[in-house]
């Protein structure tokens, strides 16, 4: 029995072939870091970290490769975002549905003056952009979104709610942890100002790989949190005002930066909307198949439209971290059980504290795979109720 993995949400797996070729190639031919010499194999890696940018900008809907900053992760742009733009006295809005990696930093930030209300979601996940607008203050100075959910797959209206922030003149923020590489994602249409993404999971890239984009207005009043050298304006003891240079002291991770551009590539050779259409079917097929399963409830939209391929659900007779485990254990399914560092999320979905147990398809999974999970599910939930 082969294992079905089925945790993509928190990681992709497998990865492309190519994307281990460029690391391994990095490490064993390559090995310069960019900006600290003018050999050629420095200038390679220079031009690499140069074409990540503007794939990324291309696949994103961003205009300008010098305002795609790379960084470590996700949790580190969101971080960028919250630590280095609000201020004490400033307000700040989210959704109900947002990961710790927004609401730790904002409870870090509340201490220190900065405040935050969370805009409610019904029962499937999903806020009203118009209540956005209702909910912002004289002093919010920001608005962030997770723009899908990591527990349910709820998708965001993120243009309606951009649309409210340009009326507003409120910076929008999004993060784009689960829909980076799935969804179609349009920066400048939205009006973002700022968008944080991981590589590691629908970019299909390594860990430990990130980007965080900006519009010129909001990096121009974005507070570095991590200066130093950059191999760039050497003579200078304050760090650079130009971008990416701004945002980017250190020596870069450039195992990661040359997996990453492979997998990019492989992302905008295969399309976006043609990896969307494969997962929607896959996730289609799932919630076909549990839809009548007794035993368990869905957390989130049984519908397709606007939710992406994350599907958790509660075993009603049995403790969810144990059908997962027997998930594993007689059947060969990998998943995701507990809270999925978001407990608002767990909270407006109503399956706070029990969590749920999450499948997510890849650009990897069979139909076969699908069936085969589902199957395990309803065998596992027909014998916690019986």
């Amino acid at each position: 029995m082969g294992s079905i993995y089925l945790d993509n949400a928190a990681t992709s797996f497998p990865k492309p072939p190519a994307v281990a070729e460029a690391m391994v190639r990095y490490i064993q031919e390559v090995g310069a870091s960019v900006n600290r010499g003018v050999y050629a194999a420095a200038q390679e890696a220079g031009l690499t970290a140069l074409q990540l940018r503007e794939d990324l900008c291309r696949l994103l809907g961003h205009g300008d490769p010098t305002h795609c900053v790379l960084t470590s992760g996700n949790t580190m742009g969101l971080n960028m975002i919250l630590r280095g733009w609000l201020r004490p006295g400033d307000h700040c809005l989210v959704s109900a549905m947002e990961h710790n990696a927004v609401m730790r930093p904002l409870h870090d930030l509340a201490a220190a003056g900065v405040s935050f209300d969370r805009v409610p979601c019904d029962g499937e996940g999903r806020l009203d952009p118009a209540e956005v607008g209702r909910m912002i203050r004289g002093n919010t100075r920001l608005v962030l979104l997770a723009h899908g959910s990591n527990v349910s797959g709820t998708v965001q209206d993120a243009a309606a709610v951009g649309q409210i922030c340009r009326e507003y003149g409120v910076p929008f923020a999004l993060d784009a942890a689960q829909t980076a590489g799935h969804w179609t994602i349009d920066f400048t249409g939205w009006g973002l100002s700022a968008l944080s993404a991981p590589g590691h999971k629908g970019l299909l890239g390594p860990g430990g790989t990130g980007a965080l984009l900006l519009s010129p207005d909001f990096a121009r009043g974005l507070t570095p949190l991590v200066t130093g050298g950059t191999g760039s304006a050497s003579d200078l003891e304050i760090q650079p005002a130009y971008m990416p240079d701004r945002f980017e002291p250190g020596t870069p991770n450039l195992p990661g930066i040359y997996g990453l551009q492979a997998a990019v590539d492989f992302v905008l050779e295969k399309g976006v909307e043609a990896l969307k259409a494969r997962e929607r079917a896959l996730t289609a097929r799932l919630l076909e198949r549990l839809r009548e399963t007794p035993g368990i409830r869905l957390a989130g939209p049984w519908g397709l439209e606007g939710r992406a391929g994350v599907v958790s659900v509660d075993f009603l007779g049995a403790d969810n971290a144990e059908a997962a485990e027997r998930l594993e254990r007689e059947y060969g399914v990998l998943t995701r059980c507990g809270l999925h560092c978001a407990p608002s999320a767990h909270k407006t979905l109503g399956t706070f504290p029990r969590g749920t147990v999450r499948l997510s398809p890849g650009w990897a999974t069979t139909v076969e795979e699908i069936d085969r999970a589902a199957a395990a599910v309803t065998a596992i939930a027909a014998g916690a109720v019986s």
